[in-house]
């Protein structure tokens, strides 16, 4: 079924429109061909943006008629980055690559192209422009290479989408940080308005918010800002770097403007600079994201990871190795030094829900029950979890094991952790069938 923008496509795309995947590659610098053909001149020297080039370091590209701005840059494998050299990232993705589909849930393949954007604001409405699109891979060397488009005149807009589209459309797999709710939308609002095909459209993506949020929020190591899973945390806690003199992501859209109103880049430098490390920072979130996938829950050595290795392995269908995983991260999170961590008790408690409901749903019910029972001596367990361990318990004992008493007890202790009326009523109705079953017991027995 097309989605809306397929539709609206399919209405104003006009024949020949730019961007398309054949289209004839572009060429960087005033002497490509049809520099100074049809459509908007290069900047000439004295212009007032012939300073760009200086004191960014890029060059112009004239894509379908028009110049953009591109700054390419190329981070070495020996180049050090947190715990790791570049290289070291570059091997271990594509050493791993094969895990892709299970995390993107779609084919995904080899190369993968990270993107982010840099916006005049975070609304998505027709006056928000991405001003800045970053493109970055690994090379063949092992090297990182970033390739930013910059939207120095507004007039520039088709060809800076244009240009972009070529990167994107090479990708076996597009990775962003969340780009499926903010810099794909974006993107394919911007190609609409100019009647461009969006080669990013139906392309996998591997949204890498979500991944993060699964194996690194809440981590024992984590500082509590990370609970947001913010790219700048993730960055101190699993990837062991930083940053200094970064640019606060409020004010990069200030900087935007006053360039586009004095001509000066000066300001920019650092907005480059920004959304370099930004990409990097992904690729490496990546790497090892699928590096963990590709290991198995065995090698895992965090609880966290171990959690969400079984989450994933559950959502593909594996229940052999979604159990491995949970019990790997019970395992990890009750060994001594955790037990005491808050972050590590949660991570028990929800490894140990997540194995009883693989468990139930096998049939496995007397294993289920063993794990609703270690969630209730799990200190500090959610009240919200506690109740469901208890109703579980309840409901197995009454229908599997023929302990009344014991489900009757189980139904009671629900009640502590309940605080709408209809969980009330539905257990105060289960108490008294047990109630029932219990007095037509009890009467049978006088009898006998």
């Amino acid at each position: 079924m097309s989605t809306l923008a397929d539709r609206i496509r399919g209405i104003i795309r006009a024949p020949g429109s730019a961007g398309r995947p054949d289209d004839p590659p572009h060429q960087i610098g005033p002497d490509a061909p049809g520099a100074n053909g049809p459509g908007l001149p290069f900047p000439e020297t004295g212009s007032g943006l012939d300073d760009v080039r200086a004191v960014l370091g890029g060059d112009w590209l004239r894509q379908y008629g028009a110049p953009c701005f591109v700054v390419e840059t190329r981070r070495t494998p020996a180049s050090s980055y947190g715990r790791d050299v570049v290289g070291a990232l570059a091997s271990r993705l594509a050493d791993a690559a094969a895990a892709a589909p299970l995390v993107a849930r779609m084919p995904a393949t080899l190369p993968f192209v990270f993107f982010d954007l840099e916006t005049t604001g975070l609304g998505g409405a027709a006056g928000t422009y991405a001003f800045l699109v970053g493109c970055g891979w690994f090379d063949d060397d092992g090297g990182f290479v970033t390739r930013q488009y910059l939207l120095v005149r507004l007039a520039d807009e088709r060809a800076l989408l244009a240009a972009v589209g070529g990167e994107l459309a090479r990708a076996g797999a597009l990775v962003s940080f969340n780009g499926k709710s903010f810099d794909m939308p974006m993107l394919e609002t911007r190609y609409l308005y100019h009647r461009l095909e969006s080669a990013a459209a139906g392309r996998p993506h591997l949204d890498m918010l979500h991944v993060a949020r699964r194996f690194w929020r809440g981590a024992t190591d984590l500082p509590a800002a990370a609970s947001n899973c913010s790219l700048s945390a993730l960055e101190r806690d699993p990837l062991g770097t930083g940053r200094q003199g970064d640019v606060p992501g409020s004010e990069i859209p200030a900087r935007y403007f006053h360039f586009v109103r004095t001509g000066d880049a000066r300001p920019l430098r650092v907005v480059f600079e920004h959304n370099r490390l930004d990409l990097l920072s992904l690729a490496a979130l990546t790497a090892r994201a699928l590096h963990l996938v590709r290991m198995g829950p065995e090698q895992v050595a965090e609880p966290r990871e171990a959690l969400a290795l079984g989450w994933l392995y559950a959502r593909a269908g594996d229940d052999a190795l979604g159990r491995r995983a949970y019990q790997r991260a019970i395992d990890l999170s009750s060994e001594e030094g955790r037990w005491a961590a808050p972050s590590s008790a949660l991570v028990r408690v929800e490894a140990l829900r997540s194995l009883a409901l693989m468990l139930r749903r096998g049939r496995a019910h007397d294993q289920a029950a063993g794990c609703w029972r270690q969630i209730l001596n799990t200190r500090g367990c959610p009240g919200q979890i506690a109740r469901e361990a208890n109703a579980a318990l309840a409901i197995h004992h009454e229908h599997r094991v023929r302990d009344l008493a014991a489900a009757k007890d189980f139904a009671l202790r629900s009640l502590e952790h309940g605080t709408r009326q209809g969980w009330h009523d539905a257990v105060r109705h289960r108490v008294a069938r047990l109630e029932r079953k219990m007095s037509r017991f009890q009467r049978g027995a006088l009898l006998d």
